[in-house]
């Protein structure tokens, strides 16, 4: 009987106060126990992002106790994958780890702010965690 191993994705951008944890609680809402998922941040922020966090809440998820956390080296050579949210995180790649960049949609650059923009940052996510998932 062979075992299967549960593939472990790392979301990570600059503050890991929105859009990467974002991404952690939509995997996890999506993928329950078959995916291992981590956020992290280059330069984590104090707290996690208000609007981020309820607009998860609008679709029934929570981020659970989580808060913003400084990505490391080990966390990077244990992932499976890693998502870079953005152009503002860099992370150096890890031979045998697949990395790939997210450059998720920004309605602010369109004059749509507020929870209108989070919605819109969320549903982008969201389906590109969705296709992800998928590919696992």
């Amino acid at each position: 009987m062979t075992e299967t191993r549960i593939p472990s994705v790392l979301f990570v951008c600059q503050k890991n106060g929105g859009k990467s944890q974002m991404a952690a609680a939509l995997m996890r809402a999506a993928a329950g126990d078959g995916v291992e998922v981590f956020s992290a941040g280059t330069k984590p922020a104090a707290a996690l992002n208000a609007q981020s966090v309820q607009s998860l809440a609008e679709l029934g998820i929570g981020v659970r106790d989580e808060r913003p956390k400084a990505l490391t080296a080990a966390m990077v050579a244990a992932a499976d994958v890693v998502v870079i949210l953005g152009t503002e995180a860099q992370v150096d790649e890890v031979a045998g780890t697949r990395f790939e960049t997210w450059i998720t949609d920004e309605p602010s650059e369109r004059g749509i702010e507020g929870m209108e923009r989070m919605r819109l940052v969320r549903d982008d996510i969201r389906a590109r965690v969705d296709e992800l998932r998928a590919r696992l």
